[in-house]
């Protein structure tokens, strides 16, 4: 099903049947639920789903819509009546700007999906290939030393490293990940607060809080802006996504313009590595709390490659990896929030959604929601196989979404973490270290706290 096979806007006769949603209980003054989300925003999201499958909310002085059904996850990415909105991506635009293809809509997200699309074409990903297993393998050496791992700073390391280097060919990469990485441990935590609490100007006031998040936010667009100006005095053009921006036309066949090539560079740097650093994370939390899948993992490598080291050609055969990757990803998702807005009045689940409304749901309290999966509290990377996954409910795992707005990136970063997880299950097992905190780390994106591990050789 693509967003075109959906009929364009609900009948005018339905919509107007549509009675309002519920609204949640355990709004506060001013603030509304959105102390709650900033409080404890997973259970707060999770339990939702006990008051029907669409309810309101209140974000300090605006309406929210929030979505607890998972088919209708669904119609909200299919169907034209949405776009790319809302909070989520009002507090991103600091960041990701609004002529990059994370946040644009319409015609100018169109071309611009044409413009980046080859670059992730399934024949084009193997040509990144020796840039993964370089960085794997790297990876798995430098964790010999035995020294305590702080995974985040590992985890987006080598995602920032790997996008960058298969993406923005060139050595200017290496002295700028770690203040990439810097730049947006701070910057998305400081983005879900501005969502959830939108308290405007006063983030303007120059407390430390928004001292370091403006720091950094300037840093990483001076980044931004020194890879594209090293690229051009470089004189360079290899075959690379950098290579066809800066070769890109627009509508009227004259090169796009400077704002929309750093929000694009933006969007290849920003979404992409946090998810996958995220993600990256995760997968080390549950390899340390259940030892028994690096175990299985281990020995898959083992019969597919021996004792040579992983190569991206194996990826494909890797399948226990694969799903203990994609069932991490239901567990922990990355992005386990998503909002989107109305263009038009419309009926969802029965109810009316006004135009201009703000539409938000969870794809963590989705993904661990009993209607969604049996036995939604077990990690079974088993339920992934050809022949259980149909028992998921439609449109209750879609990592990297579906329609028009689906990931384009989205083989390219399962190859990358089917690899990273075979290489590092395949040459150690972890434990704890103290001072490691599992927590959940909430922000735009979801990952742990501050998880410290000691990798131990098998």
């Amino acid at each position: 099903m693509t967003v075109e096979s959906v009929k364009p806007g609900a009948a005018a006769e339905t919509v107007a049947q549509a009675g309002q949603p519920p609204v949640a209980g355990g709004g506060v003054p001013l603030l509304g639920h959105g102390w709650k989300l900033a409080r404890d925003p997973l259970a707060f999201m999770a339990q939702l789903r006990d008051h029907g499958d669409v309810v309101r909310l209140r974000l300090g002085p605006k309406t929210v819509y929030a979505v607890t059904a998972p088919h209708l996850t669904g119609a909200l990415a299919l169907s034209p009546d949405y776009v790319i909105a809302g909070p989520l991506w009002e507090s991103l635009e600091s960041l990701l700007g609004k002529e990059g293809v994370a946040t644009a809509n319409g015609p100018l997200h169109r071309r611009q999906r044409r413009t980046i699309q080859p670059a992730f074409r399934l024949d084009a990903i193997p040509a990144y290939g020796p840039v993964m297993v370089e960085e794997a393998a790297a990876l798995v050496e430098r964790w010999r030393a035995g020294r305590v791992l702080d995974v985040t700073a590992e985890s987006f390391r080598v995602a920032v490293r790997i996008s960058a280097r298969c993406l923005m060919r060139g050595s200017y990469m290496d002295d700028r990940a770690e203040r990439i990485c810097a730049d947006l441990a701070t910057l998305f935590s400081g983005m879900y607060r501005r969502m959830v609490v939108p308290l405007g100007p006063l983030y303007r006031i120059p407390v430390p809080s928004n001292r370091e998040f403006n720091r950094a936010l300037a840093d990483l667009h001076l980044l931004v802006d020194e890879i594209v100006a090293d690229r051009r005095a470089s004189g360079q053009k290899p075959d690379d996504l950098l290579t066809a921006l800066l070769e890109a036309k627009d509508e009227n066949g004259e090169p796009i313009g400077e704002q929309e090539i750093h929000d694009q560079v933006i969007a290849i740097l920003t979404p992409g590595s946090e998810t996958v650093g995220s993600v990256l994370m995760s997968l080390l939390l549950v390899l340390t709390e259940h030892p028994q899948l690096g175990d299985k993992i281990r020995d898959e490598v083992n019969s597919v490659v021996g004792d040579r080291p992983v190569a991206f050609e194996d990826v494909r055969k890797l399948t226990y990896t694969a799903n203990v990757v994609v069932e991490t990803m239901r567990l922990h998702p990355a992005v386990w929030i998503l909002t989107r807005r109305t263009v038009a009045e419309t009926e969802l689940g029965g109810y009316r959604i006004p135009a201009g409304a703000d539409v938000i749901y969870s794809p963590y309290a989705i993904q661990r929601d009993h209607r969604s999966f049996p036995r939604e509290a077990e990690f079974d990377p088993d339920r992934w196989r050809p022949e259980r996954a149909k028992e998921a409910a439609k449109y209750a795992m879609s990592p990297f979404s579906v329609g028009n707005r689906k990931c384009p990136s989205d083989h390219f970063s399962m190859a990358e973490l089917t690899l990273l997880t075979a290489a590092i299950a395949g040459a150690y097992r972890f434990e704890h270290a103290p001072g490691s905190d599992v927590r959940p780390r909430i922000g735009i994106t979801l990952r742990p706290r501050g998880l410290k591990l000691r990798a131990l050789p098998r």
